[in-house]
């Protein structure tokens, strides 16, 4: 074999080796991506009007920060999520409204910003 031919055959495999790296390592990043603009866009549809940048312009105290969770008890996604479903206090639930584990999606998405103190970038 010429050096030209085996350098366009290690071209070759490397490529086939950086596709295959895409494949099996690039879809579980893009379908997080994804998945995390969907929470957010879930969030600006249904949960903004109130909670401002995780604020809470009904009730101070209720706040979608970090502190304001631990301190109600709502510290992981999974609250969350069933609150976002079934409502809690003054506030209605989305049952009706969200479609099938988009309630998942968007608590995954408000305990994100909580624990970056709701700082978006």
């Amino acid at each position: 074999m010429g050096s030209s031919k085996v350098f366009k055959y290690f071209h070759l495999m490397l490529l086939a080796w950086l596709i295959l790296m895409i494949i099996f390592f690039g879809l579980p990043i893009t379908s997080f991506a994804i998945e995390r603009n969907a929470g957010e866009e879930i969030f600006q549809n249904h949960c903004s009007g109130c909670h401002i940048k995780g604020g809470n312009i009904i009730r101070r105290g209720k706040t979608l920060k970090l502190s304001a969770l631990k301190r109600n008890g709502l510290d992981n996604p999974e609250v969350i999520a069933e609150i976002a479903l079934k409502g809690i206090g003054n506030m209605d639930g989305y049952e009706k409204v969200l479609k099938e584990g988009e309630e998942q999606i968007v608590a995954q998405w408000i305990w994100e910003q909580a624990q970056n103190a709701w700082i978006q970038g």
